[in-house]
């Protein structure tokens, strides 16, 4: 009886080393008396025990957070930067035969490429143009992790940390800015509205009846407000006719 079932036991313990089922986003590299012979998967997979063995890899995107850096940029301010990497393996034999560890290997070499590439920026232009960032960072990292069987999809640069003093320095230097714009647009206000006074004299001074009626207009808008008591001058030209009949009677 023992014996039997010790039978079953060493008939599991084979059965599982010779029968792998791998999923579709998976791929086994088969290794063969520690030499890699092929690639295999998805589905049912069988191994010639205690000869074979396989390593499983995730063809899937994979995505790593890069921990956050410390960054000098070339006109010298230090910040911190951490960003976000999307990568997947394409060739599974060389993940595996050409580096240890393929994902630490990934990892490390975005830290060093993203201090690298931050620094070769002023701090106008990381805050401007991180959409170039991404580009360039994608592009190195892609090349590097090309032998390894890795291709890097997108990077990321997620959050960008600037010390205090920084950051109020660009608060006041924001707040000129705007005070600024303010005065340039009171400015330019003050210069059409000075335009158009100067149009509306010189229409008024071609016509005197469009100067009276203007005059008469005003005196109706100033007599609206009943609380107060207003004087105001009389034209000449308006009682003229009345003084040249008055002479004319004595």
């Amino acid at each position: 009886m023992e014996f039997i079932i010790g039978l079953i036991v060493i008939g599991g313990i084979i059965g599982s080393s010779m029968i792998k089922i791998l999923n579709d986003w998976e791929r086994g590299v088969v290794l063969r008396l520690g030499k890699a012979v092929g690639v295999r998967g998805p589905g049912l997979i069988l191994l010639i025990p205690f000869v074979e063995r396989m390593i499983k890899i995730d063809t899937r995107t994979i995505t790593m957070d890069v921990q956050p850096q410390d960054v000098i940029t070339k006109d010298n301010v230090s910040m911190q930067v951490n960003a976000v990497v999307y990568f997947k393996v394409i060739s599974p034999m060389e993940a595996i035969t050409k580096i240890e560890d393929y994902y630490f290997a990934t990892s490390q070499l975005a830290q060093t490429t993203l201090r690298s590439v931050m620094g070769q920026y002023h701090l106008d232009d990381v805050l401007e143009h991180r959409d170039k960032i991404n580009a360039a960072l994608q592009v190195i990292l892609d090349k590097a992790t090309e032998s390894w069987g890795i291709k890097v999809t997108m990077v990321e640069v997620k959050q960008i940390d600037l010390p205090k003093e920084m950051q109020r320095a660009m608060a006041r230097e924001a707040e000129a800015e705007r005070e600024r714009r303010a005065k340039v647009i009171s400015a330019e206000g003050e210069v059409q509205r000075a335009q158009k006074l100067q149009e509306a004299s010189n229409t008024l001074a071609g016509s005197p009846s469009a100067l009276q009626l203007a005059y008469l207009q005003t005196l109706t808008e100033i007599a609206g407000d009943k609380s107060n008591t207003i004087l105001f001058p009389l034209p000449l030209d308006m009682i003229k006719p009345f003084m040249e009949m008055t002479k004319k009677e004595n």
